[in-house]
């Protein structure tokens, strides 16, 4: 049997205080037909009297079954209701109001217990604690989903940690309710599978030959990417993915030793080739200065030793200890 693609049916029930007066009214005038029929039965008046009397009982029994379908919506919230076991439709406007007595609040969330021990022994077995009450209301607002890191390999087959924030809410009331089973659970295992899938697409860093896009250096990109991945599986929950972003990204432990010495040797050689150009063109502009402005006349020889000592004071490692010659350069 195929699945069936529910369509949000949006409600506008009467309003609740109406019928709440209404109510108390017919359960007032219940036990006040029950009060006099109880009065007049015995002026001989027995027919007259037990029918009061039936329709009061009918009255006050009934009244506070009707009230059942009295139902207060929050700001931002919404009840999806179900009668005879079919979708009946969703409430989303905030107030107080009133639908049929018959139907049922459901919300495909489910409850979470956690198992504790007492601390002095006394009890037997694990106690278990209820920590979210089910509700039968949906909450429309935006939901922050903070994963766990979970290990994936990069495009270039190395193991990575990576961790994803992702913000979201419920558009679509039916699908969320009827489609999935729990739709928290389904975001979290949904957004853990669209990680792994756009993380193997694209390298930890830039690589050797270039790569513009990296998991590292093209956060927009990998969040857009992520997004639009997570936002089709989802769909068939009824959310909206309204941001996907990484929020820890780090070499996994075994290699992150590895990857930390080439990252520092990739920066080191860097830094190396911006201190040689510079030095190289320091050195040139001594030597056209001093041509310029005729400070001393240097030959071949003398350029190429005056070049090495600038070099090597300009691209050490060290301060260069100077050497003063008091005799002549010759």
């Amino acid at each position: 049997m195929e699945n069936r693609e529910y369509l949000e049916k949006i409600l506008h029930p009467a309003n609740g205080f109406l019928a709440l007066i209404v109510l108390i009214a017919l359960f007032a005038g219940g036990l006040a037909m029950l009060i006099i029929g109880a009065v007049i039965i015995e002026t001989g008046s027995v027919g007259v009297a037990v029918a009061l009397m039936i329709i009061g009982a009918v009255l006050i029994i009934g009244a506070p079954i009707l009230m059942a379908g009295l139902k207060i919506v929050g700001p931002n919230e919404a009840i999806v209701l179900v009668l005879f076991g079919k979708y009946h439709g969703t409430i989303k406007d905030e107030g107080f109001f009133y639908v049929n007595p018959f139907c049922v609040s459901v919300n495909a969330q489910r409850a979470k217990t956690v198992n504790t021990d007492s601390e002095d022994g006394a009890a037997a077995s694990a106690l278990r604690i209820l920590t979210e009450v089910p509700k039968k209301k949906l909450s429309l607002k935006a939901i922050t989903l903070t994963n766990g890191k979970q290990k994936v390999n990069d495009l270039e087959g190395n193991p990575i940690e990576i961790g994803v924030v992702v913000i979201w809410r419920i558009v679509n009331t039916a699908k969320a309710v009827f489609n999935v089973d729990d739709y928290f659970s389904f975001v979290s295992t949904q957004a853990d599978s669209s990680i792994r899938q756009v993380a193997r697409l694209y390298p930890y860093d830039v690589s050797d030959e270039g790569d513009e896009k990296s998991l590292r250096g093209s956060s927009v990109e990998i969040a857009e990417s992520l997004k639009k991945e997570l936002q089709e599986r989802v769909d068939v929950a009824g959310i909206e993915i309204i941001e996907a972003r990484i929020s820890h990204l780090a070499y996994a432990p075994e290699i992150a030793a590895a990857m930390l010495q080439r990252q520092q040797a990739r920066a080191i050689i860097t830094a190396r080739q911006m201190i040689v150009e510079g030095a190289v063109g320091m050195v040139e502009m001594a030597l056209e200065k001093l041509s310029e402005k005729n400070v001393v006349e240097l030959d071949e020889e003398r350029k190429a030793q005056m070049v090495s000592n600038l070099l090597v004071v300009l691209c050490g490692n060290k301060d260069a200890q100077p050497i003063v010659n008091s005799g002549t350069i010759y």
